[in-house]
């Protein structure tokens, strides 16, 4: 017993589907459903794909780029030299 439902309730009920859809008709929705969630789960993993390869290149791009401060500080630092360089 499940829920309240027995076992030959549950065929009566399938026994009725069958006979207002025919067996042809569930296989096709049964082939559509089960296409629908190998689509969905295809979509998912798509998405962590991205998702990893977005981070992985940010890493990349951030590790390659130089900080602005640094680069800032060496230019006046360059400046400096240049500055005492021309008073000489």
């Amino acid at each position: 017993m499940l829920g309240g439902i027995s076992i030959w309730q549950l065929l009566i009920v399938l026994g009725i589907i069958i006979l207002i859809f025919g067996t042809k008709k569930l296989r096709n929705v049964g082939s559509d459903l089960g296409g629908a969630v190998k689509g969905f789960k295809q979509a998912v993993n798509e998405e962590d794909k991205q998702k990893e390869e977005e981070n992985s290149q940010a890493k990349v791009t951030h590790e390659e780029t130089p900080n602005t401060y640094d680069v800032r500080a060496e230019e006046k630092t360059e400046d400096k030299v240049e500055d005492r360089e021309e008073r000489k």
